[in-house]
């Protein structure tokens, strides 16, 4: 017979206490415990139910045969990117991202654009009803016989529909709202989440279905639920960007079928998400003439380099500890920076405000912008203007020298392709490989090295 027993749950990170609490130990939040009721089956000790007709045999490595996985085309040559190559069939993939940002805009395009090329798509719509889809739908342009609309949060109705319309594509929009009937806790608890990803996964491995989650984050940009979500799906995408700005990002920070990392740029227009294919230029579109402390660096997204504004504003400081901020950086490598120059440039920061920031809103996180960063703090405290056709490219040690970088060809390239004349790097990067044509590329070994060719010293 079976047997009940309570457990308390967080709903922020899935920490597990046998009595209730008003903070979890986990992650600390408030009032984040829910009561959650757990039905074991009771069995003879060490007894292992399975059936026999899905059980597999172990087998050698090498006499397992294997092939490419099939690929299909999205249309959205940013989206492909980020994916891998395309959607492969019978993948779950996981989208997440603050409210609002358009990430049910972006899945009904995908939708509407493999709707048309033949497609069945099931679009399972959680917090909104099949006319307040159809009015969004409207909006955008989209509109197949391909396309099937299912507003339900009944797990086990989403199973029998997806029976019946055997469709190759399943949206599900989004996965909190969506509660297994057998399982007793609220929707969105983490129970509820776990075995809902569970059961879809099962869907999407046995009838080859691709399968697209959206999921909803916490107030710290995480994805709602137990942190074994993540884990389950093979695919994780980041929809990133400011609700009131245009631009927005979309993000692989997970990636069975192709590599992470890499991120698709999106403009958001009256008729919905538009693609950026130049992101290189759009970053410097802005960039102003001849101002102090902005500088230009090569960075990699993924297989994709990018060329990005670093802006640095230093002004003498009013408190007596001065101010150390940075947008889109980290704020610990600025002020690992910012010793590198006052110990081995002589220069004195410690009297300093230093406000750093990537100009686009893109996050980077690689160390090749570590010289770029130092250029632009320079310029700035010297209030000297680096060369416009300058571009700053390698990671900087402690004791000051300028080290190596992976991928130097392909970033000086794209720096060559926009323009510009010159591309400082480190020495060991120079060589072994072929210099593009248009772009004088200049080694350093120090940041003082760097200095002397920036400032012309």
């Amino acid at each position: 017979m079976a047997k009940r027993k309570s457990k308390f749950m967080c709903k922020s990170c899935g920490y597990e206490s046998a009595k209730w609490m008003g903070r979890c130990p986990g992650c600390g939040e408030w009032n984040t415990m829910d009561e959650e009721v757990e039905v074991v089956q009771k069995g003879p000790r060490g007894a292992f139910q399975h059936s026999d007709n899905t059980r597999q045999k172990a087998m050698p490595i090498s006499t397992i045969e294997t092939m490419k996985e099939p690929r299909i085309d999205t249309d959205l040559d940013e989206l492909n990117r980020v994916l891998g190559g395309g959607v492969v069939p019978g993948s779950l993939v996981l989208i997440g991202g603050d409210p609002g940002i358009g990430k049910s805009t972006l899945l009904l395009q995908v939708s509407s654009l493999l709707a048309n090329k033949g497609q069945r798509v099931l679009y399972i719509s959680g917090e909104e009803s099949i006319r307040q889809t159809k009015l969004r739908a409207e909006r955008l342009g989209v509109a197949s016989d391909e396309l099937y609309i299912y507003a339900e949060t009944d797990l086990g109705l989403i199973h029998d529909t997806i029976a019946d319309v055997n469709p190759a594509f399943v949206i599900v929009d989004s996965i909190q709202t969506v509660h297994h009937p057998e399982v007793t806790s609220a929707p969105g608890s983490v129970t509820q989440v776990r075995e809902c990803t569970a059961e879809l996964m099962r869907i999407a491995k046995t009838k080859n279905i691709a399968i697209f989650l959206v999921g909803h984050v916490t107030k710290d940009g995480q994805i709602a639920g137990p942190r074994i979500l993540e884990h389950m799906v093979d695919t994780v995408l980041y929809f990133e960007g400011e609700r009131h700005h245009t631009y927005r990002i979309l993000r692989s920070v997970k990636n069975r079928f192709g590599s992470t990392n890499e991120i698709a740029i999106f403009e958001m227009l009256q008729s919905g998400l538009k693609e950026v294919l130049n992101p290189s230029e759009l970053f410097l579109r802005e960039r102003s003439l001849g101002g102090a402390g902005s500088t230009v660096v090569a960075s990699m997204e993924g297989t994709r380099p990018i060329l990005v504004e670093i802006q640095a504003l230093v002004t003498p400081s009013s408190f007596n500890y001065p101010k150390r901020m940075a947008t889109g950086l980290d704020q610990n490598r600025v002020s690992l920076l910012m010793a590198v120059l006052e110990k081995r440039m002589g220069m004195l920061l410690q009297a300093q405000d230093a406000y750093i920031k990537v100009a686009g809103g893109v996050k980077l996180d690689e160390p090749a912008i570590d010289l770029a960063v130092l250029m632009s703090i320079v310029s700035s405290y010297r209030d000297l203007a680096v060369g416009l056709s300058d571009c700053f490219i390698g990671e900087v040690g402690l004791t000051g020298e300028v080290r190596r970088v992976s991928r130097i060809e392909q970033r000086v390239t794209e720096a060559a392709k926009l323009g510009f004349d010159r591309a400082v790097i480190p020495s060991s990067n120079l060589g072994g490989w072929d210099y593009p044509e248009g772009i004088k590329v200049i080694g350093v070994e120090t940041v003082s090295d760097a200095l002397k060719i920036a400032f012309k010293e």
